[in-house]
């Protein structure tokens, strides 16, 4: 078990959106992972622990779209469905943070790690989909940024299992700790 106060402790779950949870994901399918983040999340509400949910947006024109030259570019196959964006049903509270990230990481260019800050958080807990793009990017900058990190590899999935395995094993070690949501207390 890892224990971790509730007043200085946030969950972060990235990009738990309709256009993302529904792509062919390993070694977790996405409703599952959705399933248990929501799960994770009632826990961090209940022990009045701030839940952060991100996604991501552009707009119609994806000028505000990141757009530096790269060999491969990501769209997911046939487009952007017009609920791309939208958060999954029954995820969100109205107590919950909405962070909107224009890139994989959710720090650069939002309001994250003010929002962390001013409520005095020193702990992030991470999950969601892509482990190892919108989750590893955000657990990097998190870690650049001073706070601590810990990664709930339950409440994770990629597009491989080789992509999953990576992360676990070779760089979450390196940025936090690397745990299920299961093993997370929240003390008052």
């Amino acid at each position: 078990m890892i224990s971790l106060p509730a007043t200085r402790t946030a969950l972060v779950l990235i990009d738990l959106q309709k256009g993302i949870t529904g792509l062919p994901l390993a070694p977790t399918p996405g409703a599952a992972i959705v399933e248990r983040s929501k799960e994770l999340a009632v826990r961090f509400r209940n022990a009045s622990a701030p839940v952060i949910l991100v996604n991501v947006a552009f707009a119609p024109d994806f000028a505000d779209a990141v757009h530096a030259v790269v060999d491969r570019s990501f769209s997911p196959p046939g487009g952007f469905a017009p609920d791309w964006a939208e958060l999954v049903d029954g995820l969100a509270e109205p107590t919950d943070l909405r962070i909107t990230k224009r890139q994989w990481g959710a720090f650069y260019g939002t309001d994250l790690d003010l929002q962390l800050r001013r409520r005095g958080i020193t702990t992030i807990v991470f999950g969601g989909i892509a482990t190892n793009l919108g989750v590893e990017s955000t657990a990097r900058a998190a870690h650049e940024h001073g706070y601590n990190v810990v990664l709930a590899t339950d409440v994770m999935s990629t597009f491989t299992e080789e992509m999953q395995r990576f992360a676990y094993e070779e760089i979450f070690p390196r940025l936090g700790r690397v745990t299920t949501s299961e093993a997370i207390a929240l003390d008052a």
